[in-house]
């Protein structure tokens, strides 16, 4: 199917139609009231009933964990408004005007504003639960030490997906979603910045602003393709003036400057509108390109028709004109709009990473989308039929938007790319803000980029993915301090007697008494890291783990942490949880509790690696097959006064425990 751009353009931009916005919002937090199970004697309700400081904390059998408040909030707006003969009436635009920041914030009781929705983007504002108070009275210097130090971040303002990740002549880049006035989400630019090592980074002049009529209303999400002579191309969605996202391609102004300055945009952009059957806010996202057996580059785009999630193929031989092709690479019923989409290969017996176009028996190939309906990353693993531009999942339970995460906490619009120059494949993913949009016009910036991880297959399990941070963060670290085989008894709590614990990376490894697990009968009953209690609720096996970012009394802190499951079948199903309900004693930001089950395979101890970065915390399980991002925002625990604890919440095992914990040093950015 060969499409004529001219007609295209035509049908989009000069014929009337009737603009009718629904917009769905929905957000079901989970928050914990008062806990009356404290983890041993260290998980007491807030705000009462810290632990004495010390070292040797008195232990108590917590009672039966009464855990569980569900709110969903459901914000539906609808705006029909037709002038015969006119077309559409637009709104205005937000307002984004930003007071200057004060010393102490203290946030009027509103209404978060919607952003982002109603121009055809998932909602970019967190929104709290439903009564709950957003007047905590934040300081600066609270607001301060939010900020984080080795996490990429603009040094002001909004921002959100990264773009176009590449290696370019020596140089990482990193293209980002950025609003230039101001920390809420607004009219977008590509925001650049350059590095030598994925850590430290130089920020650069904008790339591309709002300066044509085809991207008038945002420069959005894009990718970026190397062709095989070294010229570097870049695919991109904008929104136009009548806000209907189009495709348009871009190029370095100067091919031979590393550091890709300035860039030009096609004269004859757009280069993709959306097809007949595809609404015109539904259309967005190309990925990076790959060859054909037929020599052809090749797109995917992300779309849905109804409530079914698609991803759309496009052919092209200069990135000018495209030819649609009459499949899908793949659909979901019931998974709604797909943003974000990512395809490449991953090898099953290297470790190396692939280029994209690799394909070939030893390769099975990743399809990932982000869910405009739940804002999670979703992926599943499959096989590639590149003559018929077509995907399958291995497995169909596990299919893209109802299977597995890249992470199981805030983590979203990831996008990965092949760095040439060590031969891995990098993945770098926008992590939001869940406090107030009050305490981040105050503060002045909003949004970081998780730590870049390296992607692999897991060669051995071979059903999923083991994600990594890059090596290169490991340079960070200084001042270890390393605890030996520690056994913490059933129901205790240990302090672990380091520097500071704002900045850590903590490497441990458990194993919990084999005697104990034999010995015990299974059990029927499920578990789930967000139904069942957190860290608060008890079992038999678990839970057992670390509190970052903790009080000398336990007042605030975040526990990570595994739990073991018995079934009486007598196997043993291990998961892997983050709990957020005592992260901070402010009520007006996020305190959900996150994780999912673990795969652990026969003679495998439990592992785990924590990287804390002030107000971010990323978990991962088992070398990475699981992780967690948290975005927590305490009140005392910041500066010098983060702890860090080793706890045992189980009910009959004792754990061994060894750990290699890190300071941090501050990265340039």
């Amino acid at each position: 199917m060969h499409m004529n751009l001219l007609d295209m353009n035509t049908f989009f931009f000069r014929s009337t139609f009737p603009l009718i916005l629904l917009t769905l919002f929905h957000n079901i937090m989970t928050s914990s009231s008062d806990l009356e199970n404290p983890l041993a004697a260290s998980y007491a309700p807030l705000p009462d009933g810290e632990l004495p400081a010390g070292n040797n904390p008195t232990i108590r059998r917590p009672r039966k964990a009464a855990l569980f408040l569900v709110v969903s909030a459901f914000l539906v707006l609808a705006l029909v408004a037709l002038i015969a003969g006119n077309g559409p009436v637009l709104r205005k635009e937000l307002n984004t005007e930003v007071a200057p920041p004060s010393t102490t914030s203290t946030p009027e009781k509103v209404t978060p504003l919607s952003r982002g929705v109603e121009k055809g983007v998932s909602e970019k504002s967190f929104r709290p639960l439903l009564g709950a108070d957003n007047s905590y009275p934040w300081s600066s210097n609270m607001l301060d030490w939010q900020r984080t130090a080795f996490h990429f971040q603009p040094k002001k303002n909004w921002m959100n997906d990264p773009n176009g990740p590449v290696f370019y002549k020596g140089w990482y880049h990193l293209f980002y979603q950025y609003h230039p006035d101001a920390p809420v989400w607004g009219k977008i630019v590509w925001g650049h910045a350059v590095s030598k090592d994925l850590i430290n980074w130089r920020h650069l002049p904008i790339a591309m602003e709002t300066d044509q009529w085809y991207d008038e209303q945002g420069v959005w999400t894009g990718s970026a393709t190397i062709l095989p002579d070294g010229q570097l191309v870049v695919l991109y969605t904008g929104s136009t003036n009548e806000s209907v996202q189009v495709q348009n391609l871009a190029y370095p102004a100067d091919p031979s400057d590393p550091l890709l300055i300035k860039w030009v945009k096609y004269p004859g952009n757009p280069v993709l509108v959306p097809p007949p059957g595809i609404d015109t806010k539904d259309f967005r996202d190309p990925t990076t390109a790959w060859k054909t057996p037929e020599g052809k580059w090749r797109i995917t785009i992300g779309s849905k028709i109804n409530k079914t999630g698609i991803s759309l193929v496009y052919d092209t031989e200069d990135f000018k004109t495209f030819e649609l092709l009459d499949g899908l690479l793949h659909a979901v019923p019931g998974t709604g709009m797909w943003e974000c989409v990512d395809f490449y290969p991953v090898s099953k017996q290297n470790e190396n990473g692939l280029d994209t176009s690799v394909d070939g028996p030893g390769v099975k190939h990743v399809v990932k989308a982000s869910m405009d309906d739940d804002r999670n990353d979703y992926y599943a693993i499959g096989t590639y039929d590149a003559h018929k531009g077509k995907w399958t999942p291995d497995n169909p339970t596990l299919d893209v938007g109802i299977g597995l995460r890249y992470d199981y906490g805030i983590y979203y619009a990831s996008k990965t790319f092949y760095d040439q120059s060590k031969q891995r494949r990098v993945l770098w993913s926008w992590i939001k803000e869940t406090d107030t949009e009050a305490s981040d016009i105050n503060k002045g910036w909003a949004s970081l980029m998780g730590v870049p991880r390296t992607i692999v297959l897991d060669k051995k399990t071979q059903s999923n993915i083991i994600q990594w941070p890059v090596e290169e963060i490991n340079r960070l670290r200084t001042n270890m301090t390393v605890f030996k085989n520690i056994v913490v008894e059933a129901g205790s709590i240990v302090p672990l007697s380091i520097p500071a614990a704002s900045q850590l990376d903590i490497v441990a490894e458990f194993e919990i008494d084999e005697k104990t697990v034999n010995r015990l009968n299974g059990d029927d009953v499920g578990y789930d890291c967000v139904k069942n209690g957190g860290a608060a609720e008890r079992g038999a096996l678990g839970p057992f783990g670390f509190s970052v970012l903790a009080t000398e009394g336990l007042k605030e802190h975040t526990p990570v942490y595994f739990y073991v499951a018995k079934g009486v079948d007598g196997n043993l199903q291990t998961f892997f949880c983050a709990d957020q309900a005592r992260s901070s004693t402010a009520n007006d930001v996020d305190k959900s509790i996150y994780g999912s089950i673990v795969p652990v395979l026969k003679g495998e101890k439990l592992s785990m690696r924590i990287l804390v970065d002030h107000s971010i915390v990323e978990s991962f399980a088992q070398e990475g097959r699981t992780c967690i991002t948290s975005r927590v925002y305490p009140t005392k625990t910041i500066n010098n006064n983060a702890r860090l604890f080793l706890f045992n919440n189980a009910t009959a095992t004792k754990v061994t425990a060894s750990i290699n914990v890190w300071q941090m040093n501050s990265a340039h950015i």
